[in-house]
């Protein structure tokens, strides 16, 4: 049995105001082709399924259009996929009947009984191969909300948040390991923060209490291969538990990720096979190194790109590192942009001050020695490169006189 999993797609989701539509419809006919052409058997799609919880209603018929698709192309293919962190648990599960009649699995929360016990049956999909036997058993659990955890018997000290996951996951990966015969996979599935897993530095949600509720990988032991989703670099925390990473990238600072999905190939209950497929890049990203604004407004006059659609322009990202503020610099920069194929995505920048806090110095006076002149100009070299200049000194002090005459 051939298995694709993939994860974060975001659907919907916005670069600094661009739309990121065309890039997603490529990815997705690029997916489609690489399950024909691979003879995948299952497509496991590990939460974060769009940007937000009320996606636009293009992003939804993205989705839609996509699935249908697939189940047209390929009857046999199972489909698998659970809500995240970023998705709308209650949308995702609304069209769970419908979807079901035509044997896509959409998962978008847990539900208990009216004793408050675990549905297990929901979250436990029969995986078939092409000879229509079952060859593995996933066991697709959504994002765990902190209002669905219910643990018990806390002993002092236990994390409640990180308990009640493990006894969630617990209880599906044990009924799905029990159904299991012996030339069957279990193949786990979830959407969560594992310890030593890498975040990227600005796209992506520490979930659950934060950093400090990042889940053991030991949940998983049970199971022969986990599909995760959550962290957008593709990586591996422990064996046999994989991030697939996003398919595109959702900030600028993952402009050089390897972007991917992972074919897992079983035989006989066993896994035989482990392949990373690169996701070819849509629209590329052009980071200018740090510099000042003339050399950066150089960098981009020199920049050459063939003509394209603005849909399929790159996106750029100009960044600047400047002794003191100036002045019009979007303006500039658009002007040096001109009419070149090319899309600004973001200005970033950063001043040549020195960082040091007003206990810092060398004299280390105390604050009540400065004059309120002497704290606005130590502020102003923290942050930038030499001393202000005496028209702002003159605005600083004109407003320090206003100040004090109002509070009389």
């Amino acid at each position: 049995m051939k298995i694709l999993h993939t994860a974060d797609w975001h659907l919907g989701h916005q670069l600094h105001g661009h739309d990121r539509r065309f890039e997603h419809d490529a990815f997705l006919d690029w997916l489609a082709d690489t399950i024909k052409t691979r003879d995948i058997d299952a497509l496991l799609v590990a939460g974060d399924l769009f940007d937000t919880a009320n996606p636009p209603a293009s992003a939804w018929q993205q989705l839609y259009r996509f699935l249908a698709r697939l189940r047209a192309e390929h009857p046999a293919l199972e489909m698998v996929l659970i809500g995240g962190n970023h998705d709308s648990p209650s949308k995702l599960d609304a069209p769970h009947e419908l979807l079901r009649a035509f044997d896509l699995h959409l998962v978008g929360s847990i539900s208990r009984d009216d004793e408050g016990r675990l549905e297990t049956e929901r979250l436990l999909v029969p995986l078939r191969g092409k000879d229509g036997e079952v060859a593995a058993w996933c066991a697709a659990v959504p994002f765990l909300r902190s209002s669905d955890l219910r643990p018990d018997g806390l002993c002092e000290g236990q994390d409640r948040l990180i308990e009640g996951v493990r006894q969630v996951y617990e209880a599906v990966l044990s009924e799905g390991r029990a159904r299991c015969h012996p030339d069957q996979a279990l193949i786990a599935m979830g959407h969560a923060y594992l310890a030593a897993g890498q975040l990227s530095e600005l796209s992506e949600r520490r979930v659950l209490g934060g950093n400090q509720h990042a889940l053991p990988a030991e949940l998983f032991a049970v199971a022969d291969y986990t599909a995760l989703g959550h962290l957008h670099l593709a990586q591996s925390p422990a064996e046999g538990v994989h991030y697939s990473g996003s398919p595109l990238p959702l900030s600028l600072a993952e402009a050089n990720y390897n972007h991917q999905v992972l074919e897992v190939t079983f035989e006989g209950g066993k896994l035989a096979r482990f392949e990373r497929i690169p996701v070819p890049r849509a629209v590329e990203m052009i980071r200018l190194p740090q510099s000042g604004l003339d050399e950066a407004l150089q960098a981009i006059e020199a920049l050459a790109l063939p003509a394209c659609p603005q849909q399929a322009q790159p996106f750029l990202e100009v960044r600047l590192l400047l002794p003191k503020p100036e002045a019009r610099i979007r303006e500039r920069v658009l002007a040096a942009i001109g009419d070149k194929p090319v899309r600004l995505a973001r200005i970033t920048t950063s001043y040549q001050g020195s960082g040091q806090g007003l206990a810092d110095g060398a004299g280390q006076r105390r604050l009540d020695e400065l004059s309120p002149t002497e704290v606005f100009r130590l502020c102003y070299q923290r942050q930038f490169d030499g001393e202000p200049e005496a028209e702002l000194v003159a605005s600083f002090e004109e407003i320090l006189e206003q100040v004090k005459e109002s509070s009389q």
